[in-house]
């Protein structure tokens, strides 16, 4: 069955070419469009699309409004276009606070001179986003008591069912994790990573005893904006990772967008060049794999939802060198992919919930 969509523009052009991309999928039917929020809502109400895809400046009504109302009144994927630069990365950053499930760059640009790549990704997303197992909440989170308190970076996770959630495979461990002193905590996300990410590192003491690092899938516009906003909502401290950096514990270096990021056995990190070989950048297998090389058996690493399989290749260097590999649950990824990957792979050691995953890093890392 097709996927319907609804699609959300003040951009007459804009509209048009996404409806046209979308409709180049036979397994995607575009069911209606909408110029700005009010409209959009209007819209999800009567049409029901499987996603909406959402930009966020419009008259009458803005994006990231727009997708607060619609979680409440009628929860469904929302894909938020975005533009590359640090205030985009930041109202990205809202809108999935206010639970869109994921985001891409509005270029006109690449529109233009890369159609067929603009479609496969975009297609990608859609059907991607559609297949998750995002859990909407009916009710907005409270805010936050402190710049310390978990806040929630989108509606919770666990009360309201997708109307098409998916029967978990793999299900939560229940085992106390192995307790070491680790000398490295890596951590490798993509799709789903920035709530998954704030959910992890927001349980974690102040006086966290290791250092981390973190592989988020995310343009270089982005992850100064995402670094920092961690940063204003954890304990320990979170940065842009830059080259020569040094590993501290209680740290979270998060790998800057766009390049890849090694570590090395002195505790320094590496930020070198994106390879256009490579799929992605940052890349996960890349991070744990310098880790491996340096810290042998020394490691905890942890895979959160996301699409594809980045980080298998790179737990299975660390499984090698005889370190801890953890994946997220099925349950509670919003794409169960990247974690799949390696549990499939039988490379995992635990497999823990979401809201579990920082609690247990804790009691492991000594």
């Amino acid at each position: 069955m097709a996927v319907k969509v609804l699609v959300v523009d003040d951009s007459g052009f804009f509209r048009r070419r996404v409806s046209e991309i979308l409709s180049s999928d036979s397994n995607i039917q575009v069911i209606g469009t909408a110029t700005n929020g009010r409209e959009a809502i209007d819209q999800a109400l009567a049409l029901k699309p499987d996603v909406i895809t959402m930009d966020y400046e419009m008259p009458m009504m803005d994006g990231i409004t727009a997708v607060r109302q619609i979680m409440q009144r009628c929860p469904t994927p929302v894909l938020m276009f975005s533009s590359l630069t640090h205030e985009g990365a930041r109202v990205t950053l809202d809108a999935l606070d206010a639970g869109a499930v994921d985001f891409l760059p509005k270029n006109f640009e690449d529109i233009s001179r890369n159609p067929d790549k603009v479609k496969q990704l975009l297609c990608e997303k859609v059907h991607s986003i559609s297949r998750s197992n995002r859990r909407f909440s009916s009710t907005v989170s409270a805010p936050a008591a402190s710049p310390q308190a978990v806040r929630p970076l989108g509606t919770s996770l666990g009360s309201t069912t997708h109307a098409r959630p998916a029967a978990p495979v793999h299900a939560a461990s229940t085992q106390a994790p192995r307790r070491k002193p680790y000398r490295l905590v890596a951590i490798g996300t993509s799709t789903g990573g920035p709530v998954a990410l704030q959910r992890v590192l927001t349980q974690l003491p102040g006086n966290f005893p290791a250092p981390i690092v973190l592989i988020q899938h995310m343009p270089a516009a982005f992850t100064k904006a995402f670094a920092e906003r961690l940063d204003k909502l954890c304990k320990i401290r979170v940065k842009e990772a830059e080259d020569g950096d040094l590993l501290r514990p209680g740290l979270a270096l998060l790998a800057p967008g766009g390049k890849q990021m090694m570590v090395d056995g002195r505790g320094t990190v590496r930020i070198l060049p994106g390879d256009e070989r490579l799929n992605y950048r940052p890349c996960v297998d890349v991070t744990f794999g310098s880790a491996a090389k340096a810290y042998g058996d020394k490691v905890l690493a942890v895979v959160l939802t996301g699409m594809g399989a980045d980080g298998r290749e790179g737990a299975r260097m660390l499984k090698q060198s005889g370190s801890q590999v953890w994946a997220q649950d099925e349950a509670s990824c919003v794409i169960y992919g990247m974690p799949m990957a390696v549990v499939k792979a039988n490379l995992s050691d635990a497999v823990y919930g979401l809201d579990d995953i920082g609690r247990h890093l804790s009691e492991a890392c000594i």
